[in-house]
């Protein structure tokens, strides 16, 4: 598959809220996920630890109220999207958390995903 289509099909899955199962048709097992520098999650390393990471994110959400994704921009090996979740956090509320997420591909599947947002102040 090209960079496009697997873009293509990345969005298509996290529109759907699949992200399992774009995990499993899309990703390289030995894939690193990287947060922002200061998140709880900081670096993913092996499908392992992404999905435990995932796992981590689902135990924290209460309730997905809407998620919305960008059509992706491809530029060589990368594509990057923007996405949007409306969630409500066990004990935190409801709030909308927006990023930039960019993916590095090489033989076919994702081999590295990096998400931008902004940390909520220190207290």
């Amino acid at each position: 598959m090209t960079t496009q289509e697997i873009a293509n099909q990345l969005v298509n899955f996290c529109r759907q809220g699949q992200f399992n199962e774009a995990q499993e048709a899309l990703y390289s097992e030995n894939a690193v996920s990287v947060e922002p520098e200061g998140s709880q999650w900081g670096k993913a390393e092996g499908m392992e630890a992404i999905k435990a990471k995932g796992e981590q994110w689902a135990n924290m959400v209460d309730e997905v109220h809407g998620v919305s994704v960008s059509d992706p921009i491809v530029a060589g090996n990368f594509f990057s999207c923007g996405m949007s979740n409306d969630v409500t956090f066990k004990g935190m509320g409801r709030m909308t958390m927006e990023e930039i997420c960019v993916y590095e591909v090489q033989d076919g599947k994702i081999v590295r995903e990096q998400f931008f947002f902004p940390l909520p102040p220190q207290q």
